[in-house]
């Protein structure tokens, strides 16, 4: 019997557990480093092996949309940011300060390529599209993102923003990535046939990733700093955030007269957060900080615009059956 869409996943009760254990028992010292060592490995490979996935075809073929992709980068990294900006007032009525850095931070990450390209198709929207826009968000992140966190968080002494961030992130995610795509035309046909197996891999590095910061944070009294209203208040905050972002791109995507195949790319790619850059962007740009309360918000939102896209892909795709 298939899950119910509006169910958590394995992954995300994963991150729920990894939280729960770094909680109960967070590493530190000598172990602590050692963790630390091993998420520097775990987000490399993380990133070659996402480089070998991407097919050069489909960035060829979905190249050609440029329109769309110009909507998906506005949405990503000019609308979210304003929202996040605008609506201060209203969030730090129902957050925490420490908890509104994370929305913004949450506000200024990159697209995710799996699920967005994996939505896209139950909607039965523009794939190839989807995989270029997607991929193109998450490299163009690694230089604006940071550049975003140094413009937005100018003056708070969270970011420890500098060229060597950028730096940092390109040697950590980018080149990581290029050496996969490098690699893909001896490999790629394994990594296609093996891509469930793989996902372990690309899972483990995240909740690896997740769980050394919930220790550190954890060890610096976080869950005695957070308030359970405040959390009652992060969910209301991000479901606000991904309705504004979906019902915007919706409304661009029929207003500029893009197909209803652009349009499902477009709301897909341009309402999503990348959780697999977000957490290691984090550990770079806010080091020295516990990032626990900083990565927050994208885990709850993470779960969140899962379950809502996965609703809303079933609804478009069965208006699609219709016509």
């Amino acid at each position: 019997m298939a899950r119910p869409t509006y169910l958590p996943d394995n992954f995300t009760l994963s991150l729920a557990f990894t939280v729960l254990v770094a909680s109960v028992l967070p590493c530190s010292g000598t172990i602590a480093k050692a963790f630390n060592a091993a998420t520097v490995i775990a987000i490399a490979l993380l990133f070659f092996l996402h480089g070998a996935k991407l097919s050069r075809e489909s960035v060829v073929a979905g190249l050609t949309h440029w329109r769309l992709h110009l909507v998906v980068l506005a949405s990503t990294f000019m609308l979210f940011p304003l929202l996040g900006l605008l609506l201060k007032p209203i969030m730090l009525q129902l957050v925490t300060p420490e908890l509104y850095l994370g929305i913004l931070f949450l506000c200024v990450l990159p697209s995710t390529i799996q699920s967005s390209i994996a939505l896209t198709s139950l909607a039965r929207g523009n794939v190839p599209a989807a995989v270029c826009s997607a991929s193109a968000s998450n490299l163009l992140g690694m230089f604006i993102s940071p550049l975003l966190v140094g413009l937005l968080f100018a003056g708070t002494g969270a970011s420890h923003f500098s060229l060597g961030a950028i730096v940092t992130i390109v040697v950590q995610l980018l080149l990581p990535f290029v050496a996969g795509q490098m690699a893909r035309k001896h490999i790629g046909g394994w990594v296609e046939r093996n891509k469930s197996k793989l996902r372990v891999v690309d899972q483990g590095s995240i909740l690896l990733v997740v769980y050394t910061a919930f220790s550190d944070a954890v060890n610096q009294g976080l869950w005695h700093q957070l308030p359970g209203h405040a959390l009652a208040g992060l969910v209301i905050v991000n479901v606000l955030l991904l309705a504004i972002a979906l019902v915007v791109s919706t409304l661009c995507s029929r207003r500029l007269g893009f197909s209803r195949q652009d349009e499902i790319t477009i709301v897909f790619c341009g309402s999503k957060k990348s959780l697999s850059s977000g957490v290691p962007m984090a550990k770079v740009l806010f080091a020295g900080h516990a990032i626990g309360m900083m990565v927050l918000p994208l885990m709850l939102f993470h779960q969140i615009q899962l379950m809502t896209c996965s609703i809303l892909a079933q609804r478009y795709a069965r208006r699609s059956g219709l016509t």
